[in-house]
């Protein structure tokens, strides 16, 4: 899928992330991915984002749209011109916006379930919580942290950082193929949180991840980041 630069503004972006043994990670993502092994452990995750002034590169602000989204994320590496490249598989997106939720799949990558968002931001406490259409549910309560989990698979938030930077390339799945997207960002900077409180029903869902096979590992926050998406080629479905 083709479209043209888009860009805006992350006003707020929470990265939930867990820690998945490899051989669940492997059923649930589909070839030519595999997932991305850190210390033993795939990285999955959603990616819970307001967005700001969006519109065609080029394009007044004024014109812009905002939304708050929600994208289940798994980190994953493939094979590309000979080399190794990673970036996210993202098996389903979730929206406020109703005009995402009809131009996803179409003008946008990837199909966009509609979902009504619950948010309560003040003084650096964040709560973000969305119920979707079909019935998939997350909440997170949390607050800025000067203090990196020390259980984290990553060695300190620096190296967590790296690692999620470098995952710019989403694609998802849409038909026979899986469509992709690059996020470029201006001024790429995370800050730690410390969750009190974090429920998700897909990650929760012992027909996935059975019992003892997931456990949350950090959540990460970024604010007010100037941003471009840009459209990578889209790959086609390997059948087995």
């Amino acid at each position: 899928m083709k479209i043209p630069t888009i860009t805006g503004i992350i006003d707020r972006r929470i990265l939930v992330n867990f820690a998945v043994d490899p051989d669940i990670a492997k059923l649930i993502v589909p070839a030519p991915f595999s997932p991305k092994i850190v210390n033993g452990k795939a990285i999955v995750g959603i990616c819970l984002i307001r967005l700001k002034d969006v519109r065609p590169k080029g394009m007044p602000a004024f014109i812009g749209m905002g939304s708050e989204n929600g994208a289940h994320r798994i980190a994953v590496e493939w094979q590309e011109d000979g080399e190794i490249k990673e970036g996210v598989y993202i098996p389903r997106r979730d929206t406020s916006s109703r005009f995402n939720t009809i131009v996803g799949g179409r003008i946008f990558p990837g199909r966009h379930y509609h979902a009504r968002f619950d948010v309560n931001e003040h003084s650096g406490n964040y709560h973000v919580a969305f119920e979707s259409s079909d019935g998939t549910t997350i909440s997170i309560d949390a607050k800025i942290t000067g203090t990196f989990n020390r259980d984290s698979v990553f060695k300190d938030l620096d190296t967590a950082s790296d690692f999620f930077k470098a995952g710019a390339t989403g694609y998802s799945p849409n038909g026979d193929k899986y469509e992709g997207l690059l996020l470029h960002t201006e001024n790429w900077k995370v800050e730690a949180l410390e969750v009190s409180q974090v429920s998700s029903s897909f990650f929760e869902d012992e027909a996935i991840f059975p019992k003892g096979t997931i456990v949350f590992d950090n959540a990460l926050l970024m604010t007010n980041i100037q941003h471009d998406w840009y459209s990578k080629p889209d790959k086609a479905v390997v059948n087995d």
